[in-house]
């Protein structure tokens, strides 16, 4: 499964990306506003700092704004995929992009139902809303689950993206429902690696170590 950082702080990006653990970005307005930078400028600093798809979302919610948006964010580097709502709009401008080899990201995604409507116009990735589901009550998880079954039954190519993921639970959740990627916050990415019982060992191991007297070096 492909981990994508879900953020516009580039600074944060720079920092992770040494990691090998960084294949792709997402970025949404709200995370733009927060930066408090051009959309332009963020989207093409990040493109030159991640090889993967960087999604950048077109704000607009009529199809012919949509798209002169969408044109003009992926004219910023080659690795950028269009970010879309899942509306009508957003779907029609979906097969747009798509009939003419503009990677998308169809966003907003709450039911299998939605899912099926995002393939069938061609989007490259489809984003699961998890936690915002669980918020509500219902099962993001299972959702995931679905949306891998249909795909898998009628040969759909669209890669599902789990997005809202709050924790390295819901992380890992995703990857066994079958999620092709994850999108998660810098500091959800950072906790996946973390363990008590890893640090008690490490700890262990260096206290004996220390009694040895040696030194690698």
């Amino acid at each position: 499964m492909k981990l994508f950082l879900d953020t516009a702080d580039v600074a944060v990006i720079k920092d992770m990306v040494p990691t090998g653990m960084v294949d792709g970005v997402t970025t949404n307005p709200s995370l733009i506003a927060k930066s408090g930078r051009n959309i332009a400028e963020v989207i093409a600093e990040i493109c030159a700092l991640v090889e993967g798809p960087i999604s950048a979302e077109a704000v607009a919610v009529d199809f012919e704004t949509m798209v002169k948006e969408g044109d003009k964010l992926a004219a910023i580097a080659d690795n950028v995929v269009v970010k879309l709502p899942l509306t009508w709009d957003g779907l029609r401008a979906c097969r747009a992009f798509t009939d003419k080899g503009v990677k998308t990201n169809v966003t907003l995604c709450f039911s299998a139902a939605q899912a099926m409507l995002a393939a069938k116009a061609g989007a490259t990735f489809i984003s699961p809303f998890v936690g915002r589901l669980e918020d509500h009550g219902a099962d993001g998880i299972g959702l995931l689950e679905e949306i891998r079954v249909l795909y898998d039954v009628h040969g759909f190519e669209t890669e599902i993206l789990a997005a809202s993921l709050r924790n390295p639970a819901h992380v890992s959740a995703a990857a066994v429902a079958g999620a092709d990627a994850a999108t998660l916050p810098p500091d959800v990415l950072k906790a996946l690696v973390k363990h008590p019982l890893t640090d008690k060992g490490l700890d262990q191991f260096l206290a004996d170590w220390g009694k040895t007297g040696q030194s690698i070096l």
